[in-house]
C-alpha cells in the first residue's frame, strides 16, 4: 500500500468570520481570516484501522509529523481520509493545532433558512457557488468560528452557522439492547446466522460503557458442518444455540494478551468425548490409562489460539463436547470458528470482570434473548 507521503495537502483548512452579520443570506461584505487547523502524528508509527477501536483491522499506518486528513472525531478516534479510503486513527498519538475541531458523526446540520448561499471561502465577500433551501441536510465538514465548511456537490462551500441547526443524532439502535437475559454481562460475542442449516455466521462483540451498550466488532465466522443444532448431541457437527459463560482461554503458543485464565497448549493435551467416560467433557492428558475411550487432540492448528465455550457443564452424557471458539475459515465439527486475527483480537478484548457472554443463534430466534 502505497504510503501517505508527509508535506501532502492533508492539512484540515478552515475559515472562519471576524464577526457574525447576516453570513451568506447577503448584507454587508465582513472581512474575513483563515484559520487553519493541522493534524499531526505524534507517534513514531500509527496503525490506521478499518474502524474506531482497536479490534478493527489495520489497513495501513501514518509515521511522526505526517500531517492527516480529519473528516470528523468519535470518542477518542479520528476518521481520516487515507490512500482515498476511510480509516480510524487513535486521538492519543494525533495532535490537533488550530481553533476549529472537526463535526462529532452523531450531529445532524439542517438548514434553517428559506435559501442559504453556499460561498467558496468562509465569509460574505467570497464568491456564492450555490445555494440549499429550508429543511436539506449538510454534509459538514468541520467548523471555525460562525462558519460550516461543506460538501458541497463535489467540492468545498462554506455556510453561515448562523442559518443551520445542529442537532444530535440518536445513536441507532443495537440488537442487544432489546436483550432481556444479559444480567450482568457488561460483554456479549453474539454469533448468529441466517438459519439452522447454514455453516456461515455473522460474529459481532458488544461492550457496555457508561450504561450505553456499544459495537466493538463485526467478523465473518463458520459453525458446524451442518450449521446449529435445535438439539445438540455428540457428533452430529452442529453447533449448539443459546447463551454460554466464557471459560479458560487456550493456545499452542503464549498468551496473546488476554486476561482470561489461559492455558498453553501440550502435546499430550486432549479433550474426553467419551460419553461412557467420567471425565466426559473435559480436558485431560495423556494416556488414557483406561480413563477413556475417545477424546480429542488438542495440539492442532485449529487450536493455535481460542476459549472454552462453557457448554455442557453438567457433562450430561452424549450431549455434546468440546465446544470451543476457535480459528477456522470453512467449517467446523461443532465448534464456533474466525480467522486467527478475530480471534487473538477478541481474545484481548475479553475482560472476566466484565461477566463476557457468548450468544449463538439464527436470526429470527434473537427475540428469545
Amino acid at each position: 500500500m502505497k504510503k501517505l507521503m508527509v508535506g501532502m495537502a492533508l492539512t484540515a483548512t478552515l475559515a472562519t468570520a471576524v464577526t457574525p452579520g447576516f453570513g451568506s443570506i447577503g448584507g454587508n461584505q465582513e472581512k474575513a481570516y483563515a484559520a487553519t487547523v493541522t493534524y499531526k502524528v505524534t507517534a513514531s508509527k500509527l496503525n490506521v484501522r478499518s474502524g474506531a477501536g482497536t479490534t478493527y483491522g489495520i489497513i495501513g499506518s501514518v509515521v511522526k509529523g505526517q500531517t492527516l486528513s480529519v473528516m470528523s472525531k468519535s470518542g477518542s478516534w479520528y476518521k481520516i481520509n487515507y490512500n482515498s479510503r476511510t480509516g480510524y486513527v487513535s486521538s492519543d498519538y494525533v495532535q490537533a493545532s488550530g481553533t476549529a475541531t472537526p463535526p462529532a458523526e452523531s450531529t445532524t446540520y439542517t438548514v434553517t433558512a428559506s435559501t442559504l448561499n453556499v460561498r467558496s471561502g468562509a465569509g460574505t465577500n467570497y464568491a456564492s457557488i450555490g445555494s440549499v433551501t429550508k429543511g436539506q441536510k449538510l454534509s459538514v465538514v468541520s467548523k471555525s468560528g460562525s462558519w460550516y465548511k461543506i460538501n458541497y456537490n463535489g467540492r468545498t462551500g462554506y455556510v453561515s452557522s448562523d442559518y443551520v441547526q445542529a442537532s444530535a443524532t440518536a445513536s441507532p439502535k443495537l440488537v442487544v439492547d432489546s436483550f432481556k437475559t444479559l444480567g450482568n454481562a457488561h460483554q456479549v460475542i453474539l454469533v448468529t446466522a441466517d438459519n439452522y442449516d447454514t455453516k456461515s455466521a455473522k460474529i459481532q462483540t458488544f461492550e457496555k460503557v457508561d450504561g450505553k451498550w456499544k459495537q466493538v466488532l463485526t467478523a465473518n465466522g463458520v459453525l458446524g458442518q451442518k450449521g446449529f443444532a435445535l438439539s445438540k448431541k455428540e457428533g452430529d457437527m452442529e453447533s449448539p444455540t443459546g447463551k454460554y459463560t466464557i471459560g479458560t482461554a487456550f493456545g499452542r503458543y503464549a498468551n496473546p494478551g488476554t486476561k482470561l485464565p489461559y492455558r498453553k497448549i501440550t502435546a499430550n493435551d486432549v479433550w474426553v468425548d467419551d460419553s461412557k467416560s467420567s471425565l466426559y467433557n473435559t480436558w485431560q492428558q495423556k494416556p488414557a490409562n483406561g480413563r477413556w475411550t475417545s477424546a480429542e487432540n488438542m495440539d492442532i492448528p485449529a487450536y493455535d489460539y481460542g476459549f472454552v465455550i462453557n457448554y455442557n457443564e453438567s457433562r450430561t452424557p452424549g450431549k455434546g463436547s468440546a465446544i470451543f471458539f476457535h480459528v477456522g475459515t470453512n467449517y467446523t465439527a461443532g465448534c464456533t470458528a474466525t480467522s486467527k486475527e478475530q480471534v487473538v483480537s477478541i481474545l484481548k478484548w475479553l475482560n472476566p470482570e466484565k461477566n463476557p457472554v457468548i450468544i449463538q443463534s439464527p436470526v429470527s430466534e434473537l427475540d428469545k434473548y
